[in-house]
């Protein structure tokens, strides 16, 4: 199935074994050819293994198949951009947002195609290459595991962020070692850092026994310390002043965070106007963090001023994405976002943008409370719709409707109208009691019986609810069970003919059954329906009738030796079970 096919790519992609991705999605190609989704993704996967010419076949098959989604030209810039060919990755993530003036992907890739363009044109030579530039970086470095993990350090990809603006701050970050691995790998090249060799343990104090010939290694570590020739030490960059610009962010920043921190301990007292006070300074003095903006938010949300929570949450979302922030931390906004909306719905359509929101969190992290939230708001947008939908008057105007077609023996009809009637009040047994006899009219035996034990749960004194239930079990020909819930009726109405009626059909029955009057066809019938009933397995399987079985030959006593079975009438349990089994056809008397 290509949707297999399909799902296996994704999952491989996401993994980041991408050649594993580019086979499934193949295969899923094979199976689809028409399948715009399935090139796109391809498109992505050849992208991610570099091979650019690839991913731009498959980024035009993309969308000549669909010409009209965003994402098919978001495939198509990227593959452009990754062959240096800035001015036709510009025209695409333009063509998409033509589509799409609001996608977030294609303004940050047509401002990536741009930088480069212009780069490529006015910038001087950059020893590095492209090495910086572009989604690629971020790809590269994903794919590696080493820096995949610093892409979790947010120091780490606000540096990286700013070499790719501007590729000569790099001297200000050379001393960071996770810098120089990133270098490597962006340069598939293999630089030794200090902590090659720092994680080595130090050794112990020599011995007195004679020391073995030192190996090769050894001898090069014994030559490299040796200290009448130190070498030279690598020239580092001079080190750069900061302006007075960055200073006074540097300064900004930290003062910014002392204020997030008074704002957390007076959020923890539940002094919300304190808190509120200190994520705000925060907020002016550092804009590039937008913990600040849902810190804010989450208070506001405690004090019940929901719009005011949502304006921070669209804030921070915003701001994350221009920033690049951590996909959890916008997550966190979305969902925020949700809650204040939930907390706002007044009808079943005011959940609708809070499911919506919360939709959009989990795309951002899967969390299981936002996963949870969504169910809730999913839950509670059903219940208020069966609310609002909620008719009396209706809901009999329907049921009325329906029995004059039961009367015309149009019964579908009728249950179409006894379903609306449901639908306006779920809570009528009467209306459950007319459709369970439509049902059985029409033959859907399991839907009838469904109904009927609806009926008698929401009344258990309508005794109607007890004739429909028993005439589907003697139309499905369990006559004990039929038996029992017409006996069940008798007990609110004792003199119910309809009831009466019921029981007189089941003994006659259950009779016929028990003197073996049953054809061999009737027999083998009910015995087979009986071997699938789980109360007849049960009896089966009970050690005290496995006990009477074997050892005491009840089942064969009361069919070969009426003398002897007369002893085991005197066991109100197995005499029980006994009589199920002769209803059943299992036992027969003779």
């Amino acid at each position: 199935m290509a949707d297999e096919a399909k799902a296996k790519g994704n999952a491989a992609f996401s993994s980041g074994d991408y050649a594993a991705a580019v086979r499934h999605f193949s295969d899923a190609i094979a199976l689809s050819p028409d399948n715009h989704v399935l090139y796109s993704n391809r498109s992505a996967s050849y992208a991610s293994l570099k091979k650019y010419s690839d991913a731009l076949a498959d980024a035009k098959k993309t969308v000549e198949l669909k010409p009209d989604w965003s994402k098919g030209y978001s495939r198509l810039g990227a593959a452009h951009l990754g062959l240096s060919q800035y001015d036709d990755a510009i025209a695409a993530y333009k063509k998409g947002l033509e589509i799409d003036p609001n996608n977030e992907p294609l303004k940050y890739g047509l401002a990536d195609a741009q930088a480069a363009a212009s780069r490529a044109r006015s910038a001087p030579a950059n020893p590095f290459g492209d090495a910086f530039s572009g989604p690629e970086m971020w790809a590269r470095l994903t794919a590696d595991p080493t820096t995949r993990v610093y892409l979790q350090q947010p120091d780490f990809v606000k540096m990286m962020q700013d070499i790719q603006k501007d590729p000569n701050k790099l001297n200000l970050y050379l001393k960071d070692q996770r810098v120089m691995q990133a270098i490597g790998v962006l340069l598939n090249v293999k630089i030794r850092t200090p902590t090659d060799d720092a994680d080595m343990p130090e050794s112990s104090s020599p011995s007195p026994s004679p020391s073995p010939s030192p190996s090769p290694s050894e001898r090069k570590r014994a030559a490299e310390a040796e200290p009448p020739r130190q070498p030279e030490p690598e020239p580092e960059p001079e080190p750069m002043d900061l302006s007075e610009e960055e200073k006074d962010k540097k300064l900004r920043k930290a003062e910014a965070q002392k204020q997030k921190e008074a704002g957390n301990a007076a959020y923890k007292k539940k002094d919300f106007d304190t808190a509120i006070h200190y994520y705000s300074k925060a907020l002016e003095l550092d804009d590039e963090d937008i913990s600040y903006l849902t810190n804010r938010a989450a208070v506001y949300l405690e004090m019940g001023k929901y719009e005011e929570c949502i304006k921070d949450c669209d804030k921070a979302v915003e701001r994350g994405r221009e920033l690049r922030s951590d996909f959890k931390m916008i997550a966190r906004a979305l969902t925020r976002k949700g809650t204040a909306l939930v907390k706002m719905a007044k009808s079943s359509k005011d959940f609708e943008p809070a499911i919506e929101t919360f939709q959009k969190a989990l795309t951002e992290h899967r969390n299981p409370d936002t996963l949870k939230k969504l169910n809730e708001a999913e839950k509670a947008k059903k219940d208020l719709e069966q609310q609002e939908y909620f008719d009396p008057n209706l809901a009999d105007e329907e049921r009325e409707k329906g029995n004059e077609y039961f009367k015309q023996q149009k019964y579908p009809e009728a249950v179409r109208h006894y379903t609306e009637s449901l639908r306006r009040n779920p809570k009528d047994p009467r209306t459950y009691s007319n459709r369970a006899a439509c049902y059985t009219k029409l033959g859907a035996m399991p839907e009838g019986l469904k109904d009927a034990e609806k009926c008698i749960e929401l009344d258990p004194t309508f005794v109607k609810g007890y004739t429909r239930k028993g005439a589907v079990q003697f139309f499905m020909k369990e006559y004990d069970k039929a038996l029992e819930t017409y006996k069940e009726g008798l007990k609110h109405d004792p003199n119910n003919q309809e009831l009466l009626d019921g029981i007189g059909r089941c003994v006659q029955q259950i009779n016929k059954a028990s003197r073996g009057d049953l054809s061999p066809e009737e027999l083998k019938e009910r015995q087979a329906k009986a071997m699938q009933d789980p109360e007849i397995q049960n009896i089966l399987q009970d050690p005290v009738m496995r006990q009477s079985w074997f050892c005491m030959q009840v089942l064969v006593d009361f069919q070969e030796n009426p003398k002897a079975a007369q002893e085991h009438t005197k066991n109100p349990m197995v005499m029980n079970k006994i009589q199920k089994l002769i209803s059943a056809g299992i036992v027969q008397m003779r």
